[in-house]
């Protein structure tokens, strides 16, 4: 089946070999591809096609993603796929990569071995590597700051971040590794300085700035401002700096996300629709689902109303804004789940129907098997005291 895949996609290159004079023709082992000479400036590099075509690459994903790069003069295709292939990429992940990421062909070999050494610094294990490589293409072929990514490195060692987050924070976000290593260093000095001014104790910052980088490592790309107008603005709504610390840890770096603006409005709102005799009511429910904070006013809207219409109360809401979290659909079809187990969610809590899908399984797991358990089992025998 491989062979009649492989074959049906170089059916391009076999014709194109067919029609070209022997002496034009292009041979695979020649090194990098350069653009046929038939004075079309618009024709496609037919080595550059032709060599991954042989490597089993679907070019149809190629022209749609980036077609330009079958366009250009110089490509390295099999020098990029003999890297690959030592690193220890079989030839189905080497087609995969290439299709996500078509300008890895326009790589040098000697930048693409110079970026294997440096991610070699934080993630040794080849065939891990290989794995971040196909999951995250762009991330290893990002060649053009080279030294950028070489001082985020060491910073980030130095702040004794171990290998495994730090090789997942260069892969997922790539940018930050790009930016001069001063601009993630004033971010963190920042984090740094709210976490121990509000309350935060010095032996588990390394900790919970690990975790917060990992839940999101994207808050580097914001400007430092971000964080402290934010947290200014929620402590004149009467947060206290404990209550601060516990938002910005629940929020999983979404602070960075909001602006005082954006928070006034989703406030307002949540205090009208839930009824909130004062803001002190308001901010206890905040501190049980600080989701309140980011989600815009028509998307409150929406999920009130789908929650209402299904018979649930706002004293319920009240007490598990956490529902609030999930879309209208989910709640149709976890109410639809629980009903089925003789679960009456108008008149129970809504715990069960809150939380992640796992979360969900759990409850409706622990219901099910409630409700099919007999209670009384006439075989079993019965403890009589003597």
């Amino acid at each position: 089946m491989l062979r009649l895949a492989a074959s049906s996609l170089c059916v391009y290159c076999q014709r194109l070999q067919i029609s070209l004079p022997h002496s034009n023709k292009f041979h695979i082992s020649a090194g990098r591809c350069a653009a046929l000479g038939t004075g079309d400036s618009k024709a496609e590099n037919k080595c550059t096609v032709d060599s991954l075509c042989n490597l089993s690459v679907d070019i149809r994903k190629i022209r749609k993603l980036k077609g330009w790069v079958l366009f250009e003069d110089t490509t390295y295709v099999n020098e990029i796929a003999g890297v690959l292939k030592e690193m220890g990429a079989d030839g189905m992940a080497i087609a995969s990569i290439l299709e996500q990421c078509p300008e890895a062909l326009l790589c040098t070999p000697a930048e693409v071995n110079t970026q294997k050494e440096l991610w070699r610094s934080v993630c040794p294990n080849e065939k891990e590597l290989v794995k971040i490589i196909e999951k995250f293409p762009y991330s290893f072929f990002t060649v053009s700051h080279h030294a950028n990514q070489k001082a985020n490195i060491e910073y980030f060692q130095g702040l004794n971040m171990n290998k495994r987050t730090l090789s997942k924070l260069m892969a997922s976000s790539p940018q930050n590794f790009s930016n001069p290593a001063e601009k993630n260093k004033e971010m963190i000095s920042t984090l740094q300085e709210v976490y121990l001014k509000l309350g935060g104790v010095e032996a588990n910052m390394k900790i919970w700035l690990h975790k917060l980088l990992s839940q999101n490592p994207f808050i580097l790309m914001k400007p430092p401002g971000t964080v402290t107008d934010n947290l200014m603005f929620l402590q004149k709504r009467g947060f206290t700096d404990a209550e601060l610390l516990a938002l910005l840890s629940k929020l999983r770096g979404l602070i960075i996300e909001l602006s005082p603006v954006s928070m006034e409005k989703s406030l307002a709102y949540s205090k009208e629709m839930l009824k909130c005799s004062d803001d002190q009511e308001l901010k206890e429910i905040v501190l049980k689902c600080p989701a309140l904070l980011y989600y815009s006013v028509p998307v409150l809207k929406e999920r009130s109303k789908g929650l209402l219409n299904e018979g649930i109360t706002i004293d319920q809401i009240k007490e598990t804004p956490t529902v609030l979290e999930l879309t209208t659909h989910i709640v149709q079809y976890r109410i639809k789940k629980l009903s089925a187990s003789r679960y009456n969610i108008k008149q129970g809590s809504l715990e069960p129907l809150s939380g992640t899908k796992k979360d969900f399984e759990v409850s409706y797991g622990k219901i099910h098997l409630k409700k099919e358990r007999p209670l009384f089992n006439p075989v079993a025998p019965l403890r009589v005291d003597e």
